[in-house]
């Protein structure tokens, strides 16, 4: 008989495995995350997941708060700028910013979308859609052109989203992050450093994590992909005996401060890297919990890499 999963949902926070705390992921004494609220407000690592984006649309709302009541900034709608959009948006744009979008997509009917550019911030040639949530551009922060945000988006201070890079909503950023690949549902903590092309989904990465080029974090396992969404089947973890179902079919990867995946390398659905975990180049890494202080290699002269079975129905 099949063992029954534990709902790690219901669970208390005293009775959640170590192996899924934040604690064991991120050093926020010694490294702090300006949105470690999202972790220390929920019990698991995978509950932060689920919670990314309630958090980002209450920081998001304060923010705005926060902006209008200083008094360093100009609101610009869609007449002052040239550039089309539908909807409508505002923009609170501060001292010494620029705003200079390709296009934007605000809100419909009584509702207005907003874009906040802090101090110093560059947004150019870029496409914005604050139809579903609002926008937010730390200080210094350069925006290139070509680049797609979706809100809610919170991005930090002094970072660098390169042309290309496709932020898909319920993303944050911390500080001095460099983004070229696509994000949704993510959290990269300060000096988060994913500069190519690459895909990063329902995850949380660390400080100073870092994917080479074309690194993508499944989040779907491959078998529920040709389900029908209302048939798929919970995500599960196996830690000390026990399996606990995470409460969705969908989860990326955890990476702890320090973690590196080298180029085009996939982590299944479900994987855990504790601080310092380094996985070398066309390592395909499994659902489960690795390191910390842990070097990952892909030896296929060795063991080979490809294992043919017949697929069974579904």
């Amino acid at each position: 008989m099949a063992r029954e999963a534990v709902k790690l949902m219901e669970l208390a926070p005293e009775k959640v495995p170590q192996e899924l705390k934040a604690q064991s992921y991120f050093d926020f004494d010694k490294r702090p995350f300006e949105h470690r609220a999202l972790l220390d407000g929920t019990s698991s690592v995978c509950h932060a997941i689920r919670k990314i984006s309630d958090y980002a649309v209450r920081w998001l709302e304060a923010k705005a708060a926060e902006l209008r009541d200083s008094a360093d900034f100009q609101i610009l709608t869609a007449g002052d700028i040239d550039a089309p959009s539908w909807g409508a948006f505002e923009a609170l744009v501060c001292g010494g910013a620029v705003f200079a979008p390709r296009s934007v997509v605000g809100a419909k009917g009584s509702r207005t979308g907003r874009v906040m550019v802090a101090a110093g911030a560059s947004v150019i040639g870029c496409d914005l859609y604050v139809d579903s949530g609002y926008i937010y551009v730390g200080a210094g922060s350069a925006i290139e052109a070509g680049v797609g945000i979706k809100g809610p988006t919170i991005i930090g201070s002094k970072c660098e989203i390169r042309q290309g890079a496709y932020l898909r909503g319920d993303c944050i950023l911390g500080n001095e992050c460099v983004i070229r690949g696509e994000l949704k549902n993510a959290v990269v903590m300060d000096k988060g450093n994913f500069p190519h092309p690459s895909y990063l989904g329902d995850s949380l990465a660390g400080y100073m994590t870092h994917f080479g080029n074309q690194v993508t974090a499944a989040n779907l396992g491959i078998y529920n992909g040709v389900r029908e969404k209302d048939k798929r089947i919970n995500l599960t973890l196996e830690i000390g005996g026990k399996s606990y179902d995470i409460g969705t079919p969908k989860m990326g990867v955890v990476m702890g401060d320090f973690c590196q995946v080298g180029c085009s390398s996939t982590t299944d659905p479900g994987t855990f890297l504790r601080p310092f975990t380094i996985a070398y180049t066309l390592t395909r890494i499994t659902k489960g919990f690795y390191g910390p202080n842990e070097v990952l290699k892909n030896k296929p002269m060795e063991h080979g890499v490809i294992e043919r079975a017949a697929l069974q129905p579904l």
